[in-house]
């Protein structure tokens, strides 16, 4: 799995905090607004990103994914060099790991109950069109049922939490 973060803090807090072992919480990779990008976890080894989460029926997420945090409030767009240089880290990861489309996922999509991030304004279009994840939503319909959104990995015990990751995810228009 690949799962997609936005930091909500600006980059030398963001860095600091995921190098911090009392703040309990790592990543793989931390990409700046320029582009920069810091290898922080050995892609073999666990990183503490995704918390409580679960997919496709599975927990400890941690324990199967590659995590990479984006420098970004969630309120405003992602950079292009930032977007340029997830794009190249995505296809390299992907090169090396064979992490089919739907598995390449927000932290809201793996924790719809406790996080939002990377949000509604991030561009899994673009990301798809290079390689990366799915787009769209293999259900034309504008929202699936819930067995639909379990059967692709969704945990739907908190039904309008799982809606709300999905759409900000697949349908981000209009979301908050």
């Amino acid at each position: 799995m690949l799962v997609l973060h936005y930091t909500a803090i600006d980059g030398p807090a963001s860095l600091a905090r995921l190098c911090d072992p009392a703040a309990e919480v790592s990543a793989h990779y931390l990409i700046e607004e320029d582009g920069t990008i810091f290898a922080l976890v050995a892609e073999s080894e666990r990183a503490w990103h995704a918390g409580l989460s679960s997919w496709q029926g599975g927990h400890d997420v941690n324990s199967r994914s590659v995590g990479i945090e984006l420098v970004n409030s969630g309120s405003a767009p992602f950079s292009e060099p930032q977007i340029d240089a997830l794009l190249a880290l995505g296809r390299d990861i992907l090169s090396r790991h064979p992490i089919p489309p739907e598995n390449v996922v927000g932290h809201s999509d793996v924790a719809p109950t406790r996080k939002r991030d990377p949000g509604p304004l991030f561009p899994w279009a673009r990301l798809a069109a290079a390689g990366i994840g799915r787009w769209p939503f293999p259900d034309p319909a504008d929202l699936p049922e819930p067995a639909v959104l379990a059967a692709y990995g969704y945990d739907v015990t908190d039904l309008p939490a799982a809606i709300h990751a999905f759409r900000m995810h697949f349908r981000p228009i209009g979301i908050a």
